[in-house]
């Protein structure tokens, strides 16, 4: 039970105090790239998360045809 206690204590050394103002590595990364490859990125997440596949989607149908007599 002893080593259960260990597993879960917190590592305070890996803590880092910041400021909000300051810009975050995500921040500057996605600045250095450019608008194109910011939407191409974009998109790729939502393909992703929606489970869009380009090639195999169709349009839904919206309109029936029934004949009339």
């Amino acid at each position: 039970m002893d080593t259960d206690a260990n597993y879960l204590n917190v590592d305070k050394t890996m803590m880092v105090v910041s400021s909000l103002d300051d810009p975050t590595d995500e921040t500057v990364y996605w600045s250095s790239k450019s608008p194109l490859e910011r939407l191409a990125a974009i998109e790729l997440m939502r393909q992703i998360i929606y489970g869009y596949d380009p090639a195999t989607t169709r349009l839904q149908r919206v309109l029936t045809i029934t004949e009339r007599t």
